[in-house]
């Protein structure tokens, strides 16, 4: 099993290590799951120190995780000129699908401030009420309706999901398991067309990847 070995001191450096053998702790379910969810906490403090909610003692579940993650890419992403009228709006995290994710974002982002934006969680379930959003995080209850801001990306609008092919279908971070933690992709040609530049750090730690034509002419 391979674990992301990340010293957040230094940010970009992750390296993977193994975990060999048939050591008696390895064979427990729980233990499993344990080792990877700490392996997916550790990228998310390479990323800049995670919320002190998602760092005690190794208790985080994936929502905690995931938030971490979606807390860390506003530091790193760049939003197209004239997205915000003044340097202390609001940025505005939306979740579409599991509401109970709202309420973990709102603990980890709470009283937080990126480049002068005060961070703030809302959910949303119709199309309409996307307006203003600047982070929209479609999770796995999603509603269909929700498709059309992934095949047709919004300008300043980063799309993050969790579904297998999310990105490659248009949009631009998706959660993944990668050797049993929770890493990110990114397509790098919808963040080109949402107007959005990613950091070549955030870039660093992603899997990269590409518009799936054949699913974009679905």
């Amino acid at each position: 099993m391979h674990v992301l070995n990340c010293i957040p001191a230094q940010g970009r450096h992750c390296e993977r290590f193994f975990l060999r053998g048939s050591h008696p702790s390895l064979k427990s379910g729980q233990t499993r799951r344990r080792l990877r969810l700490l392996s997916s906490l550790a990228l998310a403090f390479a990323l800049g120190a995670a919320s002190g909610a998602v760092a005690q003692a190794g208790a985080a579940g994936e929502q905690e995780i995931k938030a971490a993650f979606l807390f860390n890419f506003a530091k790193f992403v760049d939003w197209p000129p004239g997205t915000f009228n003044h340097p202390d709006d609001p940025l505005w995290y939306c979740i579409w699908g599991d509401e109970s994710y709202g309420r973990v974002l709102m603990q980890t982002v709470k009283g937080k401030i990126v480049d002068g934006h005060p961070l703030q969680v809302r959910l949303v379930h119709a199309p309409q009420d996307v307006k203003g959003c600047h982070i929209l995080f479609v999770t796995a209850a999603h509603d269909l309706q929700a498709a059309q801001f992934v095949h047709t990306p919004v300008a300043g609008l980063l799309t993050v999901g969790e579904e297998e092919d999310f990105a490659r279908f248009g949009g631009i971070i998706n959660f993944v398991l990668q050797d049993e933690h929770i890493g990110f992709e990114i397509n790098i040609d919808a963040s080109q067309r949402a107007g959005m530049k990613i950091s070549s750090k955030l870039l660093s730690l992603a899997r990269i990847v590409h518009d799936d034509p054949a699913a974009r002419r679905g």
